[in-house]
């Protein structure tokens, strides 16, 4: 369709990366275009332009492509990035800033980010002591809209990639739920499933603005995703 949202995925390897391809099978309503460092595993039947670079080569993809919304779920994981801070600032900080830069530049209005609950730039955990700075300086970039999602305990499947304590956690993810209220609510477990639906919806508002989003408002957002065209 020619007037689709021209869509670009940055962090297509991952939990949140992959569900948005599924849910964008069969879309005519959204184009979806892909940036990544190495090949990824895509859903059967999605239709997709996916260009591998390295990240410094990612703002002349951006220059060239032009997509008005980016949905960014670039992150590591603290095992990953070999329990070092420097290199897990490479990956969280550095190239998730780098990217909206290039996308500013180049013309894209709405940025969909994947944080976590609990981010802050003064938390005492250094993981979501990074989170919250990467907020921040998205903020300042001045988007003409900017989602900010923060979820819970993602439930979804990794491959190749669940830790003890993370498994533990899915487990008892039904039952923890229901006992955290208040400011614990926001730490619940949530599907990754719905979080790729509200990252798909919020990308399609035109409302200018910056919106941060906890797993509540991230349910919401996913039950506004329009139902596919050909159902």
């Amino acid at each position: 369709m020619s007037d689709a949202l021209r869509l670009c995925l940055v962090g297509a390897t991952g939990l949140i990366g992959g569900e948005v391809m599924r849910e964008c099978v069969g879309r005519e309503d959204i184009r979806i275009q892909g940036i990544g460092r190495s090949e990824a595993k895509f859903p059967r039947g999605l239709r997709i332009e996916y260009f591998v670079a390295e990240p410094s080569k990612w703002g002349e993809v951006l220059e060239a492509i032009r997509p008005k919304a980016m949905i960014c779920s670039l992150g590591t994981t603290w095992k990953k990035a070999g329990e070092d801070e420097a290199a897990f600032r490479a990956v969280d900080e550095t190239i998730v800033l780098d990217t909206a830069r290039a996308a500013k530049e180049f013309g894209v209005e709405r940025f969909v980010a994947i944080s976590s609950a609990g981010a802050d730039p003064a938390s005492k955990t250094f993981y979501l002591k990074v989170k919250g700075e990467v907020e921040r300086e998205l903020t300042r970039m001045r988007f003409n809209r900017l989602d900010i999602l923060r979820p819970g305990l993602l439930l979804g499947n990794r491959e190749n990639d669940r830790r003890p304590g993370e498994r533990f956690g899915i487990a008892v993810a039904p039952v923890a739920n229901l006992l955290m209220h208040g400011k614990l609510r926001q730490y619940r477990g949530i599907k990754a499933e719905t979080v790729a639906q509200a990252a798909l919806s919020l990308s399609k508002r035109a409302a200018r603005g910056r919106f941060v989003h906890d797993n509540d408002a991230i349910i919401r957002a996913a039950r506004t995703l329009p139902q596919l065209v050909n159902d």
